[in-house]
């Protein structure tokens, strides 16, 4: 599978992720600590949408980087496509 090679996207994602782990160390941080059950599953709920986010625009980022490959004038290679677009099918199957 292709890399995502954009450097800024790459960061981004990067930077999203810390920011995840943050607020999964604060779950953590809330059941040691003994909070309510419905806080710690607001922040749950918190961290999964940041994760599905992350995972979506990674996702983008990598068909844009592989569709502008594919648009060049001097790509003529079908089976790249074929295999590109089977790899978007695929990130695309675990969103869900």
């Amino acid at each position: 599978m292709t890399v995502l090679t954009n450097e800024s996207a790459r960061t981004e994602v990067v930077n999203r992720l810390r920011r995840a782990e943050g607020q999964i160390r604060g779950v953590q941080r809330m059941i040691e600590e003994g909070e309510s059950c419905l806080k710690i599953s607001q922040q749950f709920s918190a961290v999964r949408k940041a994760l599905d986010s992350t995972y979506l625009r990674m996702t983008m980022c990598f068909m844009e980087q592989e569709l502008s490959a594919c648009m060049q004038p001097d790509h003529k290679q079908k089976g790249d496509m074929e295999t590109m677009l089977k790899e978007m099918e695929n990130l695309l199957s675990r969103l869900g």
